[in-house]
Parts: structure tokens; C-alpha cells; sequence
């Protein structure tokens, strides 16, 4: 069900309505998506890259503000997908990108639409760099890290970074890729969910494991403050923190197939206590772990010894676990690239849904795949995508449109609203001020 529709299966396009219809030529069986799928695809469009960096975050602000900092950012991502649905509802309305022209015309919806193309193409890219980083191998300033394949096997043409990108490419994304609904990623989504599990359990049991053998030193409660810069660059973990939260791009693809739509609050609030469980839990065990020694990417962290029993074959397990994490979170949050090209580039062709033009899905697909291929393999680190990119595109989808989106409508909006409305507004343009 689309949002705010009250009839279930409608068949009528326009220029509202989802790229992906309720009932497709070749699958009139759908019934709509269940709520546990519904949660495992929002949960997987959530936890992308950011659980292996929010450990620096909470190094940075110590143990107190940085999980604090972790529970005000779901509680305010929470809001801002409230905004979406409440005004979609409104609205009639079953697109990011229709929801942002319905308040701000054409311009804003192909400006959205850019948004979520840059950010979710710079985030593939950087899955891609970071399976081949993992399981190959990378350098940086002179030192070589073994990946798995080198460590296992040694240097040969097929442990290369190329050679592996390629591999994951064809065999593992571009299945992956060609499904045409998001719930028919339920099951790769509930697997990246327990892929992060994995790497949470094993994060925690070591710690324990460490703490039992005094090996862990008490860890920092607050951040270290010596001076201004000091406490400017406590805002450098202000961008990981917000894109850790981003899932918006896939709220209303999620909403249209969900079987009742009433139940996307839930949705919601639910994927948000997982995620922020495990973001809790992993950065508060990752810091513990390793304390002021905490990598950038606390899975870096894992290529030294342990110094505990089967502590390599845990590293192991860890990172091949996170490679086929990112595997799985791939296709979801390329569905919502494709989706946002074709509504771009296609806009006259809203007549016909993506899903139903084999010739357009297929062209958009194969070509999207081989830029991210491209990119992957001519961008030798993720730095070169973050410092590129930053977090603007990522803060401007989910926090600074609907916002906006918000304060421009006039249908429900109260005073008391509009001040909280406001707020959020001033907070995305600060955050990106600072990234």
C-alpha cells in the first residue's frame, strides 16, 4: 500500500505514484511485504559502514556524550522520517522525490533526487573499495595489510584487489541487484543483520574475555578538552554520527509494498531500537576493546594479535563476517539509486513503472553497476569519497529536507510545530557547516 492510499493493489500511475506498482504482470500473487521483512530492509538501509566507525566517536567524546550522542541522533532521525510519512499521508504521496515537488515544484524534487543519487552512489562505491580493502588487501603510507585471500594464500593474480572486486561484482551484486522489489531482499537483508550481530557478539565476548584477564584499562567517561580546537574537533564525528541514521532514500519504496500501511511507524521505531542497539553495544565494546588505541575503522583494529586463544581466527571471521555484510546491504541501497536515476532521467515515461520496462530497468541497472565497478577500482582509498562527498548530500536527504518539507506546508502545522520544525532545520545547517 502506498502512503496514504486507502485502496489496496491500485493500479492507476501518475506522476505520484511508486516506480514499482503493488501488483506486477509477472508477480500477481504479492500480497504486500510482512513487518519483520519490512523492519530487515529499513534495519539494512540503516547499518551500512558507520558501525565500524562509530567506535572513534565514542573515543573522541568519551564513553558518556558519545553514546548519549548516538541516542539523541536515532530519536532525531526517528522524527524526521515522522515528517516524511505524515505529509506523504497527507499528500497522497509515495515518493521522496514527489514529496519534496510537492512543496517546492520540480526544482526541488530533481534537487532531492540528485541528493540521494550522489550519496547512495558514493556509499556503493565505498562498499566496494572497502570488500576489496578486506578481503584482498590494501597500502597506505608504504605499509601493505594482508587481506584475507593474501593472508591465506599469498600474492597471486587471483587474490588482487581487481580480480575481487570483479569476482564480487558479477557473482554476488549483479544477482542481487536484479530483483525488482525490495521485499524480495528480505532474506540477504535479515542476513546482514545477523552478520552485524556476529561481529557484535564476537566484539563482546572478547571484551569480556579481556576484562577477565585485566587486559582492559577503564575506559574514558568524557572527551580530553585542552584548548578551542580541542572542542571544535569534538564536531568531526557530528557527519558519522548523523549518516550512520540515514535510511530515508528507502522509507516510502519500504512503505509502498508493505502489506499495512499503518504499521510503518512501527516499522520505524523498531528498526531504530535494533540499529541503535547495536551502534550502543559496538561502540561501547569497540572503545573498551581498544581503548585510546581505537582506529579510525575499528576493524583495522583487527589485524594484530589479539592475545587471546583463537584470537587470529576470530579477526578472521570478523572481517569476512563485514565483507559479506556489505555485500548484503548492496542491493538495498541500490534499489533506491536506480529508482531516483530513472525518476530523474525518465520523468515522461512515469506512464510506464520502471518495473514493468524490462529494457529501461535492465539499461539503468547495467549501467549503474559499471560506474560503481569503475569508481571502485580507479579510487584507491574511501577517503578520496568522503572528503568529495562529505555528509552534505547525506544530512540534506535526511534531515535538512524533511524539514524543510515541513516548514513549507501549511496543512497540520502548529506553532509549537513549527518551532521544533525550526530547531531541526538549524541543526542540519550547522551540521553541515561543520562537515
Amino acid at each position: 500500500m502506498t502512503i496514504g492510499s486507502d485502496t489496496k493493489n491500485k493500479a492507476t500511475v501518475d506522476e505520484n505514484s511508486p516506480l514499482l506498482p503493488k501488483i506486477q504482470e509477472s508477480d500477481v500473487k504479492f500480497n504486500g511485504a510482512s513487518f519483520s521483512s519490512s523492519v530487515f530492509n529499513l534495519s539494512t538501509t540503516i547499518i551500512g559502514a558507520g558501525i565500524m566507525a562509530l567506535p572513534a566517536c565514542v573515543k573522541k567524546l568519551g564513553i558518556v556524550p558519545g553514546l548519549t550522542a548516538i541516542v539523541l541522533t536515532a530519536l532525531l532521525t526517528e522524527k524526521s522520517i515522522d515528517f516524511m510519512i505524515r505529509f506523504s499521508r497527507a499528500g497522497n504521496i509515495s515518493s521522496y522525490g514527489s514529496l519534496m515537488g510537492d512543496s517546492f515544484g520540480k526544482y526541488g524534487k530533481s534537487l532531492v533526487q540528485i541528493c540521494i543519487i550522489v550519496n547512495n552512489i558514493g556509499c556503493l562505491i565505498i562498499y566496494l573499495i572497502i570488500i576489496g580493502d578486506v578481503i584482498s588487501g590494501t597500502s597506505s603510507s608504504g605499509i601493505h595489510h594482508y587481506g584475507i585471500l593474501e593472508g591465506w594464500f599469498g600474492l597471486h593474480w587471483w587474490t588482487g584487489r581487481s580480480f575481487v572486486i570483479a569476482f564480487t561484482t558479477l557473482v554476488v551484486v549483479a544477482p542481487l541487484v536484479n530483483f525488482k522489489r525490495i521485499d524480495s531482499l528480505r532474506f540477504t537483508s535479515a542476513l546482514s543483520v545477523g552478520l552485524a550481530g556476529v561481529f557484535l557478539v564476537i566484539v563482546v565476548g572478547i571484551s569480556i574475555v579481556k576484562i577477565i584477564s585485566g587486559g582492559i584499562m577503564i575506559p574514558r567517561l568524557f572527551p580530553i578538552i585542552t584548548d578551542l580546537a580541542s572542542v571544535f574537533e569534538l564536531f568531526t564525528t557530528v557527519p558519522v554520527l548523523v549518516t550512520a541514521y540515514i535510511c530515508h532514500t528507502n522509507v516510502h519504496s519500504i512503505n509502498n509494498e508493505l502489506k499495512d500501511s499503518t504499521q510503518m511507524h512501527r516499522v520505524v521505531k523498531t528498526s531504530g531500537v535494533l540499529c541503535s542497539c547495536v551502534y550502543l553495544l559496538s561502540s561501547f565494546f569497540g572503545f573498551l576493546l581498544f581503548g585510546e588505541e581505537t582506529l579510525d575503522d575499528v576493524l583495522a583494529n583487527f589485524d594484530i594479535d589479539l592475545e587471546i586463544p583463537f584470537g587470529l581466527i576470530l579477526n578472521d571471521i570478523i572481517r569476512i563476517s563485514y565483507a559479506a555484510h556489505l555485500m548484503f546491504v548492496f542491493p538495498v541501497i541500490f534499489y533506491a539509486a536506480r529508482i531516483n536515476i530513472d525518476g530523474l532521467l525518465f520523468s515522461s515515461s512515469s506512464t510506464r513503472p520502471l518495473v514493468v520496462d524490462n529494457f529501461r530497468f535492465g539499461s539503468i541497472t547495467f549501467s549503474l553497476v559499471g560506474i560503481i565497478f569503475l569508481g571502485a577500482n580507479f579510487i584507491p582509498s574511501i577517503w578520496y569519497i568522503f572528503q568529495f562527498f562529505g555528509a552534505t548530500t547525506a544530512i540534506c536527504v535526511g534531515f535538512i529536507f524533511p524539514a524543510a518539507i515541513t516548514l513549507s506546508n501549511n496543512r497540520t502545522c502548529l506553532y509549537m510545530q513549527k518551532l521544533q520544525d525550526t530547531w531541526q532545520y538549524n541543526i542540519g545547517q550547522l551540521i553541515q557547516a561543520y562537515t
